[in-house]
């Protein structure tokens, strides 16, 4: 007889269906997308690190929060 895992195959940790963390994965790309290079560029220049470190923050963050969009746009978890 077969376990239920067996029978849907590997199941990750994580199930991206549910409603949690379709909108937490959600909330988050969008939070590194749209705050990353604004309010935490400034924070960063307030608190006195270099221009330049905060700007590459900035975009780092941006970027991140374009491939987990991109990611979960491929996965169908955002259709």
């Amino acid at each position: 007889m077969k376990d239920k895992n067996e029978e849907v195959g590997s199941i990750s940790k994580f199930d991206l269906n549910t409603k949690f963390w379709k909108t937490l994965l959600t909330i988050t790309a969008v939070a590194l997308i749209f705050l990353g290079p604004t309010y935490l560029t400034y924070a960063l220049t307030v608190l006195n690190v270099a221009y330049l470190t905060s700007l590459i923050i900035g975009i780092v963050t941006f970027a991140i929060g374009i491939a987990l969009l991109i990611y979960l746009i491929k996965e169908k978890v955002i259709t």
